[in-house]
């Protein structure tokens, strides 16, 4: 049988047990507002990163485009243009460079003649050094960047490698056996080997 006091004990117990589960509602009621604000930041951050990402790739777009598309213009006389898309492919952005003409977009290196490729390697060259912080950076190597380029587009390629050494403060050390390109150098080494020794020629 139970008494009065057991009664009063177990109501007593029953009260701490309200008492502790109520503390722990606050509890978690503080837990999951908190969440919430660090929730909201987090995708205000997301965004933000994501405005930021967008902005970039545009300017990266037009500037590695205008470059490139610029220089296959003072080439060619019916130069494609450079289209830069940034893409989404397994949770990673990836870039796609496409030749245009007429509206067509064609992979570079399945429609268009290897001088074409030469000189868009050559002006996306140009446009990472470009975007590079230090300026010191001025010298840039380059073996056979003409080697594909028909003779009658050699002569406009030079002069375009020339005017670009002098406008942007570039110094080209190119190694071509193309006399063309020579020609329009500032300085030249011939380099010959005889009975298995190299020997230099400047002029």
């Amino acid at each position: 049988m139970t008494t009065a006091t057991q009664l009063r004990q177990k109501l007593e117990q029953a009260k701490g047990r309200k008492l502790q589960i109520e503390k722990n509602l606050k509890q978690l009621k503080g837990t999951l507002k908190s969440s919430k604000k660090s929730l909201i930041r987090h995708e205000q951050a997301r965004e933000i990163v994501r405005e930021v990402g967008m902005k970039t790739q545009q300017q990266l777009q037009f500037h590695i485009s205008d470059i490139t598309s610029l220089a296959l213009e003072s080439v060619f006389s019916d130069p494609y243009e450079l289209s830069v898309e940034f893409v989404q492919r397994r949770n990673k952005t990836e870039c796609d460079l496409m030749f245009v003409r007429d509206e067509c977009k064609v992979k570079p290196l399945d429609a268009a003649g290897g001088g074409t490729v030469d000189v868009a390697a050559f002006a996306l060259r140009i446009a990472s050094w470009s975007m590079l912080e230090d300026a010191s950076s001025n010298t840039i190597v380059l073996d056979e960047p003409l080697r594909y380029l028909s003779v009658d587009c050699q002569e406009r390629a030079s002069q375009m490698i020339k005017d670009l050494s002098t406008k942007l403060g570039i110094q080209f050390i190119i190694v071509t056996h193309e006399e063309t390109l020579a020609a329009y150098a500032d300085r030249v080494f011939e380099v010959s080997i005889k009975k298995g020794i190299s020997k230099i020629k400047s002029s």
